[in-house]
């Protein structure tokens, strides 16, 4: 988001997370949010009112209130209340922002249940089982397939194998206005190295990596980005060996393969 969308973003965030460490169930508010997001979508005469800005702010925030107060957790409806009160670039970024903080407060709960590490690694091996299957691929982001159907494969496929948190913003994946599953699922993994104020490395190698060699690489990265570096470590067979880290931006390719491609530069030239 650009402009006054960023801050009204901003500001909702600190809000959220202000509720959340008062106690707030984050659970139950990030569903909330969820759903008035995809109401939101569905209604674009409701996204019209709550986004004119020749309404006063407080006429609206009583309008969603007298709408939604009854079927909302509080902490969730003055999340929405505020949110109306706003300034938002585009209509769309209203319900959009009540998603991003859906999966914020997803992700705040795990925290707080000390499974932030756990939904870190379900969430990124969660997209390589995607990338790696495109049957799965096709059935999540088939069209002619229902949200509830989309779901109960989900429940089918990870049920006893991911923590809540995690089959909640997968589920929440297949229904988001990202452009596909794994991008949304790209997002949530940044959202959540965010609460942490961490980066996240993608590594490639030829063969599984010892413990030992995990801690230096990411003591290294930890201190190359003056900040903690969470590692999600791909065994790539196209790797004949070395190491290839993406971060950001930044690619640190020492595979044996760059380094040939490297030499044969150099004698080229």
């Amino acid at each position: 988001m650009r402009g006054a969308s960023a801050g009204s973003l901003e500001r909702l965030t600190e809000q959220l997370g202000t509720a959340i460490a008062g106690g707030a169930d984050a659970v139950r508010v990030a569903d909330d949010l969820f759903a008035v997001s995809a109401l939101l979508r569905r209604e674009p005469s409701l996204r019209r009112v709550a986004t004119d800005l020749s309404l006063q702010p407080a006429a609206k925030a009583d309008f969603v209130r007298n709408l939604l107060g009854q079927q909302l957790d509080e902490a969730a409806m003055d999340l929405v209340g505020s949110a109306v009160t706003q300034r938002w670039a585009a209509t769309r970024d209203l319900a959009d922002a009540l998603e991003e903080l859906g999966v914020i407060a997803v992700v705040k709960g795990a925290d707080r249940d000390g499974q932030s590490d756990a939904l870190e690694d379900e969430l990124f091996g969660f997209e390589q089982l995607v990338t790696e299957h495109p049957d799965l691929r096709d059935a999540l982001s088939d069209s002619s397939r229902t949200a509830v159907d989309k779901h109960a494969l989900l429940d089918e496929l990870l049920g006893g194998r991911a923590t809540a948190a995690t089959v909640r913003l997968v589920k929440q994946a297949v229904v988001s206005s990202h452009r596909t599953v794994t991008v949304a699922v790209e997002h949530y993994q940044k959202v959540a190295a965010a609460n942490r104020n961490r980066l996240v490395a993608v590594v490639r190698v030829a063969h599984e990596m010892p413990e030992a060699d995990r801690r230096r690489l990411q003591g290294a990265l930890a201190r190359q980005y003056d900040r903690p570096v969470h590692l999600n470590v791909v065994v790539d067979p196209e790797v004949v060996g070395g190491v290839k880290v993406e971060i950001g931006d930044d690619v640190i390719d020492g595979t044996v393969a760059s380094r040939l491609d490297d030499a044969r530069r150099r004698l080229a030239g």
